[in-house]
């Protein structure tokens, strides 16, 4: 097939291109190429052509799209962002541009996207009480967090809970900007798909590491702010306590995934969970960071920020059954990995 890749020259679509030219796919790259993610021009593969435009654009769009089998679509502003006045931007890059994309997919008959969702849709996740059963706690009081009580509580008594791994089927519960144009761009993806036949497969990245990260941005993950700061001999800054739970992917296990996802079949949207099942802190994330970088060593500052979440894992187990996917990189590898590796 040939396929056209939104945000291809970025991090993510950058490994999601190769892995497709890998597979035997020819790839177009769009890319705005938007001085916040890229500082440089990006190095892609010599049999990817490429083309400067953005995604918000109808007549770049509808260009990029002639002769397209198939949309892989990477293009996103990610991050949580600094406060709400950035809630333009995440909705005009993330939310628009995604509409525009799909009018222009149905005018041109493509009815096969691949689209780069997100945990974060799931807010904080899945836990159990040991009176209330299943429980979804709401955000955790400011004055929680401030008195270094990180653990969200028992709706119903107040009670401790035990963190669980979610599946698809729960509700969403965007915590923040980010999040709810990730569940937005869901939506807009299930209601073109109902509207031309297509499919759509929703691929709901938990938290992505590995090489060509960008850095020194506020807008980066985790793994790369504690990169950045390794990189230039400053210890890495865990918030909270450092028990904050997530699944650390590898980001050439998401590219496979995204190659996987362009064999389903079925028409209407379809959402998976893209991570390895094991979760961990980001205590530990930090540690083996900065392990495999030989140091220094991280520091725990209890600081919080509002609209983080405690903990969110996803099992992966539909991934795996149904498009035959599972992650393939070991944790302490792909840190070493990442340690040593070139960032943007």
């Amino acid at each position: 097939m040939r396929i056209l890749v939104t945000g291809g020259a970025g991090f993510i679509g950058s490994h999601v291109t190769e892995a497709l030219l890998a597979a035997g796919h020819e790839v177009r790259v769009l890319d705005a190429l938007l001085p916040a993610v890229h500082r440089a021009a990006p190095a892609l593969p010599g049999d990817a052509e490429f083309r400067r435009g953005d995604v918000r654009d109808p007549d770049t769009v509808a260009a990029a799209l002639r002769g397209v089998d198939a949309v892989s679509h990477q293009a996103a502003m990610v991050g949580l962002g600094l406060d709400l006045d950035d809630a333009p931007d995440y909705v005009g890059c993330n939310d628009l541009g995604t509409a525009v994309l799909l009018a222009a997919m149905a005018r041109a008959g493509v009815a096969r996207l691949v689209l780069a969702g997100s945990m974060v849709v799931y807010g904080e996740g899945r836990y159990e009480c040991g009176e209330h059963g299943a429980v979804v706690p709401g955000p955790r009081p400011a004055a929680d967090l401030e008195r270094g009580r990180f653990e969200p509580r028992c709706p119903a008594c107040g009670g401790e809970l035990a963190p669980g791994r979610v599946a698809e089927e729960a509700a969403p519960d965007p915590r923040n900007v980010y999040a709810a144009t990730k569940l937005a761009q869901e939506h807009l993806a299930a209601a073109w798909a109902r509207t031309v036949g297509g499919t759509a497969t929703s691929l709901r990245y938990h938290n992505v590491y590995g090489p060509r990260m960008p850095r020194d941005t506020p807008y980066a993950g985790v793994a790369s702010i504690f990169r950045s700061a390794l990189a230039a001999g400053t210890a890495p800054r865990v918030f909270e306590d450092g028990g904050q739970r997530r699944d650390f992917i590898h980001v050439g296990d998401v590219a496979r995934a995204n190659v996987a996802a362009l064999g389903r079949e079925d028409v209407g949207l379809r959402t998976y969970n893209v991570g390895t099942g094991n979760p961990r802190t980001v205590g530990q994330m930090a540690d083996a960071l900065a392990a495999a970088h030989g140091g220094p060593e991280p520091m725990v500052t209890g600081q919080f920020r509002l609209g983080d979440v405690r903990h969110i894992t996803a099992s992966p187990a539909r991934l795996e059954r149904e498009l035959g996917w599972r992650a393939e990189v070991d944790f302490e590898d792909g840190m070493r990995e990442f340690a040593a590796a070139g960032m943007r």
